[in-house]
């Protein structure tokens, strides 16, 4: 049992044990092919742990959003072919459309110790996203012990997260262990100002974040879509950008108790907006009490980057999670890149949470070599928010 009384991998006995194994392999693809595989980096660590004591390892995981139905655009094929060239073995895929078919039956039965096999996206089944108990018993059925290592699903009451764990013994592997342990860290004993940038698509997704955070923040950051709920409480025009009509005024509550404890609380000053929600769309920069009619918000602006950059300057510690635009779109990414940049330079105490694979880029390395990264190579955030919302 670790410090964080959480049972480790390390604390079952696995040789000769069929171990299922969550994983978090939600690799972006383009073409079939994998474009970032962080992801998979991530879980190597438990993967290989398994393998060396003996255990039989059955991996799972979803990919993308199937919608409860097979969809081979969304099959784990790429995961399997990437897995195998890292572990220098075969890990072949159990080819069912309903994940527990007579495919995985028969490989995890024939598994020997050390080996490793790959169960098909588990959102191909409906039930999976709605925890019931007959999918979770099917998957238990494959294993003697259950390990989760997908710290980005974790907080999901999920088949392959929560319901397989009532039929298993349980514990969790590696990349958990290390993500609850540096964000307890982070904000148990931060060094100040302690401050929070917080970026995604919807406030309501972070409203138990936000309030939290105030409590222990000395100033937060607001950018990506969630911004213009923001701007909308303070009366401003936002053309067609993303907004949350029924949050408005809890947005505006959050803003006025930050203020009320001395809390800084930022949002974008101006804005890279588009005509369109594509990558190619054409790009304007605007205030953010003047977006025009027909325009939408997808980055934040020059004089936003340097607004946040001075407040970054002074922090002791910085907690990140989430995009500040479409960061995927270079016309879009420069927000995200120059927050990042900066923090760098400043080389501040970072406890990362970013929720997209696709902002921690694969032709820019240095980013995690050089910086003393606390929790990003998951790359997922919501799992991460699930811990600051305590």
């Amino acid at each position: 049992m670790n410090a964080l009384n959480k049972k480790s991998v390390e604390d079952l006995d696995v040789k000769g044990k069929r171990v299922l194994v969550r994983c978090d392999f939600n690799v972006p693809l383009k073409d079939g092919e994998i474009t970032n595989d962080k992801r998979i980096v991530a879980a190597l660590p438990t993967i290989k742990y398994l393998m060396e004591q003996g255990a039989k390892v059955i991996l799972c995981s979803h990919l993308g959003r199937p919608k409860g139905e097979y969809k081979p655009e969304f099959s784990l094929a790429p995961v399997a072919k990437r897995l195998s060239e890292y572990l220098g073995v075969d890990v072949p895929l159990a080819e069912d459309e309903n994940v527990v078919g007579d495919n995985a039956k028969k490989m995890a039965a024939d598994l020997q110790d050390g080996q490793v096999m790959l169960l098909e996206n588990v959102r191909y089944r409906a039930e999976e996203t709605k925890n019931e108990e007959n999918f979770s018993k099917e998957l238990a059925s494959l294993a003697d012990l259950f390990v989760n290592d997908a710290f980005g699903t974790a907080h999901r009451a999920h088949c392959s997260t929560t319901g397989v764990a009532s039929y298993l013994p349980a514990a969790c592997g590696y990349l958990i262990q290390k993500e609850i342990r540096f964000m307890g860290g982070a904000l148990a004993d931060p060094k100040r100002p302690l401050v929070a940038i917080l970026g995604g698509a919807k406030v309501s997704d972070k409203i138990g974040v936000i309030s939290n955070l105030i409590d222990k923040c000395d100033t937060i950051i607001i950018g990506g879509g969630m911004a213009y709920t923001f701007m909308k409480y303070l009366g401003h025009n936002i053309g067609t950008s993303l907004l949350e009509a029924d949050w408005v005024d809890k947005a505006g509550e959050m803003m006025q108790t930050a203020k009320d404890k001395g809390v800084k609380f930022l949002i974008p000053i101006d804005n890279r907006c588009g005509k369109e929600y594509k990558e190619d769309t054409e790009v304007l920069v605007c205030k953010s009490d003047d977006i025009p009619d027909g325009w939408m918000g997808l980055d934040i602006g020059p004089k936003t980057e340097k607004l946040f950059a001075d407040a970054i300057d002074g922090a002791g510690t910085v907690i990140w999670n989430g995009p500040m635009g479409v960061s995927e779109w270079d016309n879009f990414a420069s927000g995200y890149c120059r927050q990042r940049c900066h923090l760098h330079y400043r080389r501040r105490r970072f406890c990362g949470c970013c929720d997209q694979a696709g902002l921690c880029r694969s032709d820019e390395p240095h980013f995690y070599r050089r910086w003393r990264f606390f929790g990003i190579p998951g790359g997922q955030g919501a799992a991460r928010y699930r811990c600051i919302a305590g």
